[in-house]
């Protein structure tokens, strides 16, 4: 198949790129750097520069392609800042996938796998999530992805669109090639490991008083090659409708500390602080439709190994891309 990814030099596009490339398939990149990396673009994929906010941008790329499906990574994805900056992440998630919908359907392409998120269903009642759980977002970021989920939607049934969502939880890993380097930084896993390289003098906890075995909050963390392998199950087994991506085990932020003491030798200090406003104690997926619908089986489920993973990744890579 040829494959246009959006937001291919991001740490999520530049994985499945790789993995595509792996299987045999034809990538081409759009992206517009902002926050990904050309060196995250494995060299045997093409690289379009251009930005989905500008409609010509994409709707030339898309003639120029003429791809047999779109893998839509590109989006802003920083909780805190949508809560500063709503109008930023509307106009780049929600307006900037508009156009990519426009550009989609005056090619005739109809595929599309999109890159959503748990944070659509927000501080549920009811975990494990499953695909039913209801959606009512909680900042920005997540009411972004589940509008576009829903113009997507209108777009199924009046524009024969085929769209497919992929509802993440927590990304973690890296491949032996591509890794992640985020500018800021807000993901446990790289942040505990950048005290280890010496990067940062310790992690703080958010909260030691939750309703867990160890008061630290739990997420659900999906080995990044996983979470790319459920694009190309949903892309080539023709998936249709949601799907979680996830573990459906949870691991609290003291365990992945103490997993990482473990993995780096380094002893880690970590101090807690107050709880940030609107942490839920737990969010762990029930993945059994992708499992069932998709033959989506994780290979790397073990805490260890993606820690073990990343690890690796990091240290021949201790300033990210910037230092290739």
């Amino acid at each position: 198949m040829k494959l246009l990814v959006t937001g291919g030099a991001g740490y999520i596009g530049s994985i499945t790129t790789q993995l595509l490339l792996d299987e045999g398939h034809e990538v081409v990149v759009f992206d517009n750097l902002e926050l990904g990396h050309r060196e995250a673009v494995d060299s045997r994929a093409s690289f379009l520069a251009g930005d989905l906010r500008e409609r010509e941008s994409i709707h030339d790329a898309m003639m120029s392609v003429q791809p047999d499906a779109v893998m839509h990574f590109a989006a802003y994805a920083l909780v805190g800042e949508s809560m500063e900056d709503p109008m930023l992440y509307f106009h780049n998630n929600v307006v900037g996938g508009i156009y990519l919908v426009e550009a989609m359907s005056a090619v005739g392409v109809q595929k599309i796998i999109f890159s959503s998120t748990c944070a659509t269903y927000g501080a549920p009642d009811v975990i494990p999530m499953t695909e039913e759980t209801p959606q009512n977002p909680t900042n920005p970021y997540g009411e972004s992805k589940l509008m576009l989920e829903k113009i997507l939607l209108w777009a199924r049934d009046r524009h024969n669109l085929e769209p497919v969502f992929l509802r993440y939880f927590n990304a973690a890993g890296a491949t032996e090639a591509f890794g992640e380097d985020h500018h800021p930084e807000t993901h446990l896993i790289p942040l505990v490991l950048s005290v280890a390289l010496g990067k940062r003098g310790k992690i703080m906890i958010f909260g030691d008083d939750y309703d867990t075995p160890d008061g630290s909050c739990i997420r659900d963390y999906i080995h990044i090659v996983d979470l790319a392998q459920a694009h190309i199950q949903a892309v080539t087994k023709g998936g249709a409708g949601a799907f979680n991506l996830g573990n459906g085990m949870g691991y609290s932020v003291k365990e992945v500390i103490d997993v990482a003491r473990e993995v780096t030798g380094h002893p880690i200090p970590a101090e807690v602080a107050p709880r940030r406003p609107g942490d839920p104690a737990r969010l762990v997926a029930a993945a059994d439709k992708a499992r069932n619908e998709l033959g989506w089986k994780p290979a790397y489920p073990e805490l260890r190994t993606i820690i073990e993973h990343a690890w690796k990744w990091h240290q021949a890579h201790p300033d990210g891309y910037e230092g290739k």
